[in-house]
C-alpha cells in the first residue's frame, strides 16, 4: 500500500485502496498496524455504502449500538447518522449532537469504552466543518511531573447525560436512555491495550474525580482538558465527500469545528469499534 503522512506527529493516507470490496487477510492486518502506528488512518474518494461501511468497522471488532437511537442509520443501527440536512433537502440550522463540538472521545461513557471509530463523509461544508484531533500520548509526556504525581491512582467518572445535557442547552435524551448509560469511572492515567504506552484518558464526557471534592475535581478536569491539547500535536481534517477516517479512541481525543449550519449542509455516518478491555 501507498501512504502519504497527514503531519509531523499523527495520521497517514492509505492509498489505492477501494473499502467497498472485500479486503484479504494481509492488507488488513497491515491497516491495523498502520492504526498502532499513526492513531488516525485517511482513506480517500471512497463509495461505501452503509453496509459496506459496517462490515469494514467489524474488521477492527465488535460495534457500539449507541444508546441515542434517534441518530440511528435505518437500516444498520451500528452506524450513528448525523446531518443538518431537513426534509426539504436543505440545510435546517440545526447542529446535530452538539458535544461532538467540544474535546472528546468516543464512549468514554461507556464501561467498555472506543477502541476505533470510522466516519464516512456524505457531504461535506466548504467552510468549517473540520475534525481535530489531538494526541494524547504527547500530552502524557508533557504533563509536569507535579500533575502526574497528582493523578497517578486517580479516576474520572464520565457520564453521557452530564456532557449531553449541557452541551445542547437542553436534555436531549429520555429518561429510558438516561437510566441505561450510568456514571462509570476510568483511570485519567492509562496504559494503551495494544502499544502499552502511556496517555490521558479524559475529554468531555469526565464529570468529576472519584473521591475528590465535586468542584474540586471539576476544577482539576477542565484545567486538565486545556493542557492536554497542543497545537503542535494536533491534525486538522478538512472533509471531502467519500472520504472515511479510522482513529484511535484510547489515545486521542477529537472534536468538531462548529460551522454555518443554516448555510453549509454536512452529513456523516459513523461507528464506534467497542474495545472489550477495560481501561488500565
Amino acid at each position: 500500500m501507498r501512504t502519504n503522512k497527514l503531519s509531523a506527529n499523527l495520521g497517514i493516507e492509505i492509498l489505492d485502496l477501494d473499502l467497498s470490496k472485500d479486503l484479504d487477510k494481509k492488507t488488513t492486518e497491515s491497516i491495523k498496524d498502520l492504526f498502532l502506528q499513526h492513531q488516525v488512518l485517511y482513506f480517500g474518494q471512497q463509495k461505501i455504502t452503509p453496509t459496506e461501511h459496517v462490515r469494514f468497522g467489524r474488521l477492527f471488532g465488535e460495534l457500539q449500538i449507541h444508546v441515542m437511537n434517534q441518530y440511528h442509520e435505518t437500516q444498520n443501527p451500528e452506524l450513528y447518522h448525523l446531518s443538518n440536512i431537513g426534509e426539504d433537502g436543505k440545510p435546517n440550522g440545526i447542529f446535530p449532537d452538539q458535544g461532538t463540538h467540544v474535546w472528546h472521545t468516543d464512549a468514554s461513557w461507556q464501561e467498555h469504552t472506543g477502541h476505533a471509530t470510522i466516519i464516512y463523509c456524505e457531504l461535506a461544508t466548504s467552510a468549517g466543518g473540520d475534525t481535530h484531533f489531538s494526541d494524547m500520548y504527547g500530552a502524557y509526556d508533557r504533563l509536569s511531573q507535579e500533575w502526574k504525581n497528582k493523578l497517578r491512582g486517580k479516576r474520572a467518572a464520565h457520564s453521557l447525560n452530564f456532557s449531553r445535557n449541557r452541551r445542547h442547552g437542553h436534555q436531549p435524551m429520555t429518561q429510558e436512555q438516561v437510566n441505561s448509560t450510568p456514571t462509570v469511572d476510568h483511570p485519567i492515567l492509562r496504559s494503551h491495550p495494544d502499544t502499552h504506552r502511556k496517555t490521558v484518558f479524559l475529554g468531555d464526557h469526565a464529570e468529576h474525580i472519584v473521591d475528590l471534592p465535586y468542584q474540586v475535581g471539576r476544577q482539576w478536569i477542565d484545567k486538565l482538558n486545556q493542557l492536554i491539547v497542543h497545537d503542535d500535536l494536533t491534525y486538522k481534517h478538512k472533509w471531502k465527500k467519500g472520504d472515511l477516517l479510522v482513529w484511535d479512541n484510547r489515545c486521542l481525543m477529537h472534536r468538531v469545528e462548529h460551522y454555518d449550519a443554516s448555510k453549509e449542509g454536512r452529513t456523516i455516518r459513523r461507528c464506534t469499534v467497542i474495545d472489550p478491555r477495560k481501561p488500565q
